[in-house]
């Protein structure tokens, strides 16, 4: 049996010797939009930022984009023209990042915390249709991973209820639900391009609809309140400056370039490891979804059941590591941040407390039982990992093995 790394023998991966793919991924077509604009002198919002909107938009498949400043707020973009009502309830996952929240708070909502599927991680519609009253306004249905969420079972809730359907596709770029991008399978959709991302200008983010009011009320929104064809200095609502530069638009438009062919690569590299993980006794790999015709992998997971297992999944994450294979702990249960434990008008904004509401918040009795288990089960991968050649998904496979060997 050979010795763990973590216990002093020879890792399967020497990243010193043989590193993984870094991110992120730059080359010419960057340097060169970057130069163009530097020598023009124009890096105020202008033409390139309209051409990325354009390209990206038409690569989901939507008819509108409207760049901003990042995902966080694409999301605040999306509630405003999607015109949620204040104090009106936002239903949404616990297991996402704070900005699905967050940003539902900033728009002077209330966030209702729904159950997730186990084996996906993405939103339960049967527990989001428990979840829904009088007061429900709107669905943000998060693509975990990229892994898009069960797109027909919420816009049927959102026909029966009359309700908003917002995608948190902040992981999604480039994956298709029945053959139709993300982020315009609702009513619209959030992306994000933080350095992470598998598009990335370090910062940014789109929102993409296929409503045409929907993306007028969003433009106005994050250029300071303006109409399409007012003055410069005649403003209509109130908005903010959440506008795109073309420096950033640059780099997206290189990024974007190469998307689809490191989208496909992912896909493939993904196949791999699920064929040879899935047969390992206490690996549990997403299952397949015929529905899902493509999927960007912004995250590889799966889940480590502990009961199978001779130690916890916090120990296998350190004895994985040591093998050279970069892996990490999922998202805790969002309502378990200090944001939502605290009780008190010191901590909580406008939105907590909204006198249109009248309605006390206290989240510390929420309980998701099945987010709560993923957070104690799931085990991500980093898309950069699936970016190296086919053949190397081998050394993640060995690496688990022979964890598994050894307990």
């Amino acid at each position: 049996m050979r010795k763990l790394a973590f216990y002093g023998g020879q890792p399967v991966r020497d990243i010193t010797q043989k590193p993984w793919p870094a991110w992120p991924i730059f080359g010419e077509e960057e340097k060169r939009n970057l130069l163009a604009v530097f020598e023009s002198g124009k890096w105020f919002f202008g033409e390139r930022v309209k051409e990325f909107e354009e390209k990206f938009a038409a690569f989901q498949q939507a008819k509108f984009g409207i760049s901003c400043t990042s995902g966080t707020t694409a999301l605040e973009m999306a509630l405003y023209a999607c015109e949620i009502p204040p104090g009106s309830e936002v239903i949404i996952p616990p297991y996402t990042f704070i900005a699905t929240a967050s940003a539902v708070l900033r728009m002077n909502a209330i966030p209702v915390f729904a159950d997730i599927h186990l084996e996906t991680c993405n939103l339960d519609p049967e527990d989001v249709e428990r979840k829904i009253t009088e007061k429900t306004s709107a669905i943000i249905p998060v693509h975990v991973a990229g892994l898009p969420a069960d797109m027909d079972a919420f816009q049927q809730l959102a026909n029966r209820f009359s309700l908003k359907i917002i995608e948190d596709a902040c992981h999604s770029w480039g994956s298709q639900w029945r053959g139709k991008g993300t982020g315009a399978l609702g009513d619209c959709g959030a992306f994000s391009f933080q350095m992470g991302k598998n598009i990335t200008s370090g910062e940014g983010g789109i929102l993409l609809t296929d409503r045409e009011e929907i993306a007028e009320l969003a433009r106005s929104f994050s250029n300071c309140g303006r109409n399409r064809n007012g003055q410069w200095y005649e403003h209509f609502r109130l908005g903010t400056n959440l506008r795109l530069t073309e420096l950033q638009a640059a780099i997206l438009l290189g990024q974007l370039s190469r998307l689809e062919e490191q989208t496909r690569h992912r896909e493939k590299t993904a196949r791999i490891l699920d064929e040879a993980l899935k047969i390992i006794p206490g690996i549990k790999t997403v299952p397949a979804e015929e529905r899902v015709t493509r999927r960007a992998y912004h995250l590889y997971v799966f889940r480590f059941i502990e009961e199978d297992w001779k130690i916890s999944r916090d120990k296998f994450l350190e004895l994985l590591n040591a093998e050279g294979i970069p892996a990490a702990a999922g998202y805790p249960p969002l309502y378990k941040n200090p944001l939502f434990q605290k009780k008190g008008k010191e901590s909580f904004p406008c939105s907590w407390r909204c006198p249109l509401s009248r309605k006390e918040i206290d989240y510390t009795s929420v309980f998701c039982p099945r987010a709560e288990k993923a957070s104690q089960q799931t085990v991500w991968l980093p898309h950069r990992l699936l970016l190296a050649p086919e053949e190397e998904m081998e050394d993640v496979i060995v690496a688990i093995q022979k964890i598994r060997a050894t307990f």
